[in-house]
């Protein structure tokens, strides 16, 4: 996210919402204060954007898997496995989309220490909406500015018989 885009939702006055919804026990929407909620992690990242080469920023959140799994996610009890099936939408105010596994933040699988980034190098995020940091890409491409949405989706039924 660019500090100009920072600076601009900054100007606006209003607080930026995220909706998260699908497959959940408990759809929410949450502000950035809202996220301060959960355990704040911190997270140094060097990124390679197309547009302007590397980026180095400093970033404070909770973790992704730690707000929707407070969300509820409708995992089979039953079948452990159930949660490999489920895929993670987001979407930014700026159209951006990135799609993730459950099993790439899930502790039992990938850990990935995806975060819904508060803070961009020191500055709240609260007017222009959380981040999606993801310190494990080499690529930038992933990290959506101003999220305005999560879709948790466990639409993926088990294959059975040839393909």
């Amino acid at each position: 996210m660019s500090q100009s885009l920072v600076v601009a939702g900054m100007a606006g006055g209003q607080v930026a919402e995220l909706v998260i919804t699908g497959d959940l026990a408990h759809p929410a929407r949450l502000t950035v204060p809202d996220l301060l909620i959960w355990p704040q992690y911190e997270a140094q990242v060097a990124f390679e954007c197309a547009t302007s080469g590397i980026q180095r920023h400093r970033f404070t959140g909770p973790l992704l898997h730690d707000v929707l799994q407070d969300a509820g996610p409708a995992f089979d009890p039953v079948r452990r496995k159930d949660r490999l099936r489920f895929l993670i939408a987001v979407r930014g105010a700026d159209g951006h989309h990135a799609l993730l596994s459950w099993a790439e933040i899930d502790p039992d699988f990938g850990r990935a220490p995806v975060l819904l980034s508060v803070t961009l190098d020191d500055t709240p995020l609260d007017r222009v909406g959380p981040q999606l940091v993801l310190p494990q890409d080499r690529c930038g491409a992933r990290h959506i500015s101003g999220i305005d949405a999560i879709r948790v989706d466990g639409g993926y039924p088990a294959m059975t018989g040839a393909w």
